[in-house]
């Protein structure tokens, strides 16, 4: 699940900059409601069904190719991801989250903005539900402790310490030059999160609706953390 944070603000202010002055023209649109509005109930009700058969757990989700790339944040979720950044239809997110105990909380869905710049008009889901990130990198470090470390650097910051940003998985040596890992060999993976549109859906049911932010069944560990970058 990606948070949202002043990064995906930043990343959509950036990216849509040749529609400033339109936008500065045009009244500022209205968050919609969280709870699934028309068409958007049918899609709700579809994932839900179709996602719990499929990754009813973490391990499954591991079986199918997604692996754990943060610790739990503070909705309480654990983000897996498959690196498939282009969700073909709601069968196909490009991640999955899950509580503490392995249980499947929700699924993200995401379109690259090297294909589309404009918010994608999916499913019947309202555009506007779609947040903006630029891209970003992703490193899991374990050390000699045996502790395995989820974190992320900007791209920017990834480049500046010798990364190639077209070939992170040689990015270890940068990793470390970055001071996120004290030797090579400690980098366990390092991946690029492209810039995309991204939705975020709860499949657990959410009495604060499908589409909000946290979920107040869900009861976030002490060991939560906040995981803005």
């Amino acid at each position: 699940m990606i948070v949202r944070t002043a990064v995906s603000t930043l990343a959509a202010v950036a990216l849509c900059a040749g529609l400033a002055l339109a936008a500065a023209t045009s009244a500022p649109q209205a968050t919609p409601n969280p709870q699934p509005q028309g068409a958007e109930a049918a899609f709700v009700a579809g994932i839900q069904k179709d996602l719990m058969a499929r990754f009813p757990t973490a391990a499954a989700a591991e079986k199918a190719g997604y692996f754990r790339y943060t610790d739990e944040d503070d909705t309480g979720a654990i983000s897996y991801a498959n690196l498939q950044w282009q969700s073909a239809d709601p069968q196909h997110p490009s991640q999955l989250w899950y509580d503490v105990k392995g249980n499947l909380l929700g699924a993200d869905f995401s379109v690259l903005q090297s294909t589309d710049m404009a918010p994608p008009k999916l499913w019947g889901v309202d555009y506007r539900r779609w947040d903006s990130f630029r891209e970003h990198i992703h490193y899991i470090v374990t050390g000699p402790n045996g502790k395995t470390t989820y974190g992320a650097i900007s791209a920017k910051k990834f480049v500046a310490a010798g990364g190639d940003i077209n070939d992170p998985s040689t990015g270890a040596p940068a990793i470390v030059k970055a001071g996120k890992a004290a030797n090579v060999a400690d980098v366990k993976k390092v991946f690029l999160f492209p810039s995309l549109w991204d939705l975020i859906v709860w499949v657990k049911p959410n009495p604060n609706g499908a589409f909000a932010e946290k979920n107040p069944l869900v009861t976030p560990t002490s060991n939560a953390a906040n995981t803005d970058m």
